[in-house]
């Protein structure tokens, strides 16, 4: 045999060799026996991150308040400035406001009840759902 077919033969040993190494490899795991690991169209979407109302309660809430109230006017329409002097004259103990829902509820955080303040004056004019605990 002369060098060139040696050569020749040698390389054809080593792709033939690396062909078939490479094909016994199983990199997807399938006859593995083990599960494969979960891909992107197996995983479950992200949560869509909380806009307006829910927001706004979620930043009330990482206040850390004993109390949450919802206020809102009876006539559902927008709280004016009126309405925002009212609730601050009414329940000068509540800590945060947050209005929300293009103005027409604000959310109250406060440590004090307001059951025992003007909560029964604050339901005259406004509709007022208790969040505390929910």
């Amino acid at each position: 045999m002369s060098p060139k077919t040696i050569l020749t033969s040698g390389i054809i040993a080593a792709t033939l060799s690396a062909t078939i190494s490479l094909a016994s490899c199983n990199p997807s795991g399938t006859n593995s026996g083990s599960p494969s690991p979960p891909t992107d169209a197996q995983s479950a979407p992200a949560p869509s991150p909380k806009t307006g109302f829910e927001a706004d309660l979620e930043y009330v809430r990482k206040g850390q308040y004993s109390y949450v109230w919802v206020f809102s006017r009876k006539d559902s329409k927008p709280l004016d400035k009126d309405d925002a002097a009212y609730l601050r004259t009414n329940a000068p103990q509540v800590v945060d406001w947050v209005t929300t829902d293009e103005g027409k509820k604000v959310i109250a955080g406060t440590n004090f009840n307001l059951e025992q303040g003007n909560l029964g004056l604050l339901k005259k004019r406004f509709n007022i759902e208790d969040y505390t605990g929910r």
